[in-house]
């Protein structure tokens, strides 16, 4: 058995980590994401959504939507993207996330999401986040997110990442290599 090390599915260099202190109300992130149908059968075989509003031209097309469109918490999986990776970026979960549906979102379409820092809870280091995504400057689907941020400055423990991220921390905030670890 080969004990070759699988490739990293996400390029460290496009993830940032974003410690309580380092954010801000009003901070912002944004993604922009083509709908392609590849994305909603791969997001069917993932979930198990096998709906034929997702994955069957002929049924779709006698529905009020005349096309197939992509699944609801395909676009809402966008948000998580961005919060996984740009705000608050490597290590952040959710606590809870509320979704309002507003249009469908079809294949083609390029789906624009924002999130915003919208308060800053010390009790608990926890975020909570606006976070919308439309298509053509139109809303289809918008909510709040509520993540605790546990990663404080100086306590990075994301294996692999921790490294690169402390030191890009380190020359961000003009810290010798040399000075104490800690907060």
């Amino acid at each position: 058995m080969s004990t070759t090390p699988a490739k990293a599915a996400v390029d460290p260099r496009m993830v940032r980590t974003l410690c309580f202190e380092d954010l801000h109300v009003g901070m912002r992130e944004t993604l922009m994401k083509s709908v392609m149908e590849t994305d909603v059968v791969g997001f069917a075989n993932v979930s198990g959504d096998d709906n034929p509003i997702h994955l069957c031209d002929t049924y779709a097309q006698g529905t009020r939507f005349g096309q197939r469109i992509a699944h609801g918490l395909y676009t809402a999986s966008l948000i998580s993207a961005v919060l996984g990776t740009r705000l608050p970026g490597a290590g952040a979960v959710y606590r809870s996330q509320t979704l309002n549906f507003h249009a469908p979102v079809k294949i083609g379409d390029v789906v624009n999401v924002i999130v915003e820092v919208i308060e800053l809870v010390p009790k608990g280091r926890q975020v909570r986040l606006h976070c919308e995504a439309m298509v053509d400057n139109a809303l289809v689907l918008d909510g709040e997110a509520l993540t605790p941020r546990a990663v404080a400055a100086g306590l990075l423990i994301f294996t692999g990442l921790a490294v690169v991220m402390w030191a890009e921390r380190r020359q961000r905030l003009d810290m010798p290599p040399e000075a104490p670890v800690g907060e």
